[in-house]
């Protein structure tokens, strides 16, 4: 080996080194690229009398500088901190709303109730009436306004699921398309790495696991599969398997990920399947945060409506009529799922006590013996499980406050989704608009003879629903005994039954019960009569007015702590979300960090480089120079 051979491979070696320095630097900007490193090996030697002399070196390739174990770790950082993020920006919209101290529920609905005290305090004053009317459209309003606003969330949802699903097939395609790239160049270059590609492909990993997470396993031949939820391909080698955004078979208005399998079909995920990167934030939100708001409104808005409806019907207004719905409601839904065998098969779902209700989806499901009612929230069946065999149609389950009646037998495996609250708020409105209507009064009275010798009293205690008012006076007289009723035409036919109440005896005619107490004379005289015409009468306007404080949530809380519950809840959450978000991200920077300290360009280590394989690069064309210079000498010698 002659000295102008080494000399010109320390040449190529140095101008390699340089131009891989050179390749760092242009690309210390560029997103997931790592750091490359000239591999350089002595070329051997040759063997002589006088020991073996050296015949230069060699480049063998060129590296990354790679490690596995934190690139993967920042993958799972990176799509944890994309969920989180994307929870918290969802929840951070439905907490202002709900906490908005002007805009929001809990300012209107003390309104509405400092509007119901004020015709309990003056029952005949037409401008009160009118300001609890008002006050009653503005809460009515709000809670409209506040369900359209999760309407929308729930539809924005939908859209940036779709938008997530479409980029990460964009990823998909990517990673296949590289894989293939990569495979075929190692085979063309007789296995040397594609470092740019090898980047581009990580590169493309970690973008994808911002949308969604996504498990990576790198086969033998350096190819990467990557699978998502429970194990479903996204990426077998060179072949890409599209996530699609579908209508929920079982609720048509929310979009799903469905994923495609190896052979075609296509089938969608389970509930919480799609976890990680920003896709699965957004489904995480919509499922714990988001739909149990809506439902909490909803059923808010049930619990108010049904609770005044039903006292206010116990009251007569101004014409002496018996009190009618206050507030309009919503209803239930029940969607049969698409899949069902049975199309003609029909659940209605009808609310009977809105303070039983939960903030809960059900699901209806025959399994082809028994029927079964669960609650969605904890996975609990709320029914015995009702067996198909003998049933009779229509086929009713109750459970929670609510009654779902099939009309006809299900299919094996048929379900339909029951939302006892999803969608109630939207139909909450003013049933009235006259302020007469307002039914303020008790609707009979009851008084005492003034000749009467005994302290005898009597007082309308409870008013029935369905009752139907004193067609005309009815007296009651004790005769020493008990009281007799009698009417214009004599005693009456059938003497309501005395039932004992404490120190006093109730009496019940056309619903209302009448509480007698005190020791009244024999021959003392009491009558009851309709309470028509009783304008300042402000019986009933106190008993709606007590509802404020009513266990009408739940049977535990008020309308305003069930509001607060709720507002506290999403509060929390979002707090919770908050501090998570924030903490993954200091995870995240600290693992990236780590990475890029052995991955990333480190423009000082690169200056270093250049100027060591400059100076070898001169150094080397020396070594040609002094080559030169002896082959010159002897020549000079034969001449």
């Amino acid at each position: 080996m002659s000295l102008f051979s080494i000399g010109l491979s320390g040449l190529n070696t140095a101008q390699n080194a340089l131009t891989t320095t050179g390749h760092n630097f242009a690309n210390s900007a560029t997103e997931g690229y790592s750091r490359q490193n000239t591999i350089v090996a002595s070329a051997g030697g040759q063997y002589t009398s006088q020991g073996f002399y050296g015949f230069g070196s060699n480049t063998t390739t060129v590296i990354r500088v790679y490690d596995e174990f934190l690139t993967g770790q920042l993958r799972g950082a990176t799509s944890a901190s994309a969920s989180l993020a994307a929870y918290s920006d969802q929840i951070a919209q439905i907490d202002n709303l709900l906490a908005d101290q002007k805009g929001g529920l809990a300012p209107l609905m003390q309104k509405f109730f400092a509007a119901v005290q004020a015709v309990a305090d003056t029952p005949a004053d037409p401008a009160a009436r009118q300001g609890m009317l008002s006050a009653g459209q503005a809460l009515v309003g709000q809670v409209r306004s506040a369900s359209n606003y999760f309407k929308q969330l729930q539809s924005g949802v939908n859209e940036q699921v779709g938008t997530a699903v479409t980029q990460v097939n964009a990823y998909t395609r990517q990673i296949a398309n590289l894989n293939q790239e990569i495979t075929r160049l190692k085979a063309a270059s007789g296995g040397q790495p594609p470092n740019d590609l090898l980047d581009q492909r990580d590169q493309a990993v970690a973008e994808l696991t911002r949308l969604v997470g996504a498990k990576v396993v790198v086969q033998d031949s350096g190819t990467y599969n990557v699978f998502v939820g429970n194990g479903q391909p996204l990426v077998m080698g060179n072949d890409a398997y599209e996530l699609k955004a579908v209508a929920s078979a079982a609720d048509p208005n929310r979009t799903v990920v469905a994923y495609t399998l190896p052979n075609g079909n296509v089938f969608e995920s389970e509930p919480g399947a799609i976890t990680g990167g920003s896709l699965g934030g957004l489904l995480q939100f919509r499922t714990e945060s988001l739909d149990a708001a809506q439902n909490a409104i909803g059923r808010l808005s049930l619990a108010i409506g049904q609770s005044f409806n039903a006292q206010h019907k116990l009251g007569i207004d101004l014409n002496g009529a018996i009190g009618t719905d206050m507030f309009e409601l919503g209803s239930a839904t029940s969607i049969p799922n698409a899949n069902n065998t049975v199309k003609t098969t029909v659940a209605t779902t009808r609310i009977d006590n809105a303070s039983a209700l939960t903030t809960s989806d059900y699901k209806l499901q025959f399994d082809g013996t028994n029927y079964t009612l669960t609650r969605l929230s904890d996975n609990q069946q709320v029914v015995t499980p009702v067996p198909a065999g003998g049933a009779s149609y229509p086929l009713q389950f109750s459970a929670d406050g609510f009654t779902v009646e099939i009309n006809a037998a299900m299919g094996t495996n048929d379900s339909f989704t029951i939302q006892p609250t999803r969608n109630a708020a939207t139909g909450f409105d003013m049933a009235i608009s006259d302020p007469a209507r307002i039914a303020a009064a008790s609707p009979a009275r009851a008084d005492a003879a003034a000749s009467n010798k005994g302290n005898g009293t009597v007082s309308l205690g409870k008013v029935a629903p369905g009752y139907s008012l004193l067609a005309g006076t009815i007296t009651a007289r004790f005769d020493g005994t008990t009281y007799v009723f009698s009417d214009a035409n004599g005693p009456l036919a059938t003497q309501p039954a005395p039932v004992s109440n404490g120190s006093n005896t109730d009496y019940t005619l056309n619903g209302l019960t009448f509480s007698f107490g005190g020791t009244p004379a024999t021959g003392d005289t009491f009558t009851l009569s309709s309470n028509a015409g009783a304008v300042k009468d402000n019986g009933n306007m106190l008993a709606l007015a007590k509802l404020q404080n009513a266990k009408t949530i739940g049977g535990v809380s008020s309308f305003s702590e069930g509001y607060a519950q709720l507002v506290n809840d999403v509060g929390t959450r979002a707090k919770s979300v908050k501090i998570a978000s924030a903490s993954q991200d200091s995870i995240t920077t600290q693992i990236k960090t780590a990475q890029q300290s052995v991955s990333g360009v480190n423009m000082d280590e690169e200056t270093v480089s250049m100027l060591r394989f400059q100076q070898l690069y001169q150094a080397n064309a020396r070594v040609i120079q002094t080559a030169g210079t002896l082959f010159d000498t002897i020549i000079g010698i034969g001449r």
